[in-house]
């Protein structure tokens, strides 16, 4: 693999660091830097989907007749790259990375026409209704029914660990209509407005003492079904092809690049002020050990992510991705507390203590709880190593 820029890849890389200078505001970079969990908050989000939208450089993931780039697999990743390291704010991925490969593949011309453009603009901010408290990792086991009623569907249950359902005005649902055959056989993919009478979302603080996740109650919800995603019963096709993009849909490279950036200055600030900081170099051998796991990442997604470019999806190979992303990045969080020590309490010392304040050491600790669940969530770590063994070593 060629990994060198050409002319115009380089062009294009000033391209876009001139309009990150132009653009991206101190507030915005200060604001995420302070994040410590999973999304940023859904203002800040949005504050910078409206700038890229205006650019027209918000999803350079879609095909150009709806809002895409046009952008080379190439161009596509210096962006990536360039956002991360200026200090950008990652976009929400819910509608805009996951939900709407779904729309443009499986989804009616009046349900791209109806969503696409209005995850686009934000209008709609979308969570995702996978896990269930019986079914998590064994996803098939859901047991969410949606019962046909006239041309409506009756929904009762309840979906748990729902990221910003709080916050979002749509989800996006896997759904019981039939308990025939296999599990995987009577899942459908539905669409419901959070607004609906009888759905009530209950907070989730974590032990990061922040509130991201949440569980949904559905208690008789009447929803069209003309909300259903494709064929009934087919759900599990839709939900596999989604989580090909929650799990590698993206280029992680970047964003690691720069959480491993931060790691770098938290040494060296710690080093400047602690006599005999790492004296042995343990720490530091650590951190050179994560770097070079990055640049095999980076590699990795290069090579996976230039097929996406050609308008097919991240495939089974999204799981490899998945798994070093997850392994890399809570081998930051952990040399980051290991830096810390004590110090990590003392800045953020009790639950409920918001992650979001203006010093980024705040945010080490909080951080590393945080990550502990990227290990379970798109998918567990175990589940992931079974994919590979499977789908792409054909064991």
């Amino acid at each position: 693999m060629d990994l060198t820029f050409s002319a115009e890849d380089l062009q294009f890389q000033r391209e876009v660091r001139q309009f990150l200078a132009n653009h991206l505001t101190e507030e915005i970079v200060e604001t995420t830097a302070s994040n410590a969990s999973v999304f940023v908050e859904k203002e800040l989000a949005l504050q910078w989907q409206a700038i890229l939208v205006e650019q027209g450089w918000a999803v350079p993931q879609w095909p150009t007749e709806h809002g895409g780039t046009g952008w080379t697999a190439t161009q596509k990743y210096i962006f990536s790259r360039e956002c991360y390291l200026a200090g950008a704010p990652m976009l929400i991925p819910l509608g805009l990375l996951m939900l709407a490969p779904v729309i443009m593949a499986f989804g009616s011309e009046e349900q791209k026409a109806e969503h696409l453009p209005k995850i686009l603009s934000g209008e709609h901010y979308w969570c995702q209704g996978y896990s269930e408290p019986g079914a998590g990792s064994d996803l098939a086991g859901l047991k969410l029914k949606a019962e046909p009623s006239g041309e409506d569907y009756i929904v009762n249950g309840s979906k748990i660990w729902t990221t910003h359902a709080h916050l979002a005005d749509h989800i996006f649902c896997l759904v019981r209509t039939s308990n025939e055959g296999r599990p995987q056989q009577g899942i459908s993919f539905l669409l419901l407005d959070m607004d609906s009478p009888g759905i009530t979302v209950e907070p989730i603080i974590t032990m990061a003492g922040d509130h991201e996740v949440n569980q949904v109650f559905f208690d008789n919800v009447r929803v069209p079904q003309t909300n259903r995603i494709g064929e009934e019963n087919k759900g599990w096709t839709y939900a596999k092809y989604l989580l090909e993009f929650e799990r590698g849909g993206g280029f992680s490279g970047p964003l690691v690049l720069h959480e491993l950036e931060r790691l770098w200055k938290l040494y060296r600030d710690t080093a400047d002020a602690v006599v005999d900081f790492d004296s042995t170099g343990t720490l530091k051998r650590r951190i050179a050990n994560i770097e070079i796991d990055l640049k095999a990442l980076e590699i990795t997604e290069l090579r996976i992510l230039s097929d996406v470019s050609g308008g097919g999806n991240p495939g089974p190979e999204s799981s490899i991705l998945k798994l070093n992303t997850t392994r890399i990045e809570q081998a930051i969080n952990e040399v980051s507390v290991d830096i810390l020590g004590y110090r990590g309490l003392e800045l953020n010392p009790m639950p409920g203590a918001s992650p979001y304040r203006p010093d980024p050491e705040s945010a080490v600790l909080p951080r590393y709880l945080n990550n502990r669940a990227a290990s379970i969530f798109g998918g567990s770590q175990e589940v992931q190593r079974n994919i590979v063994a499977k789908l792409v070593l054909g064991l």
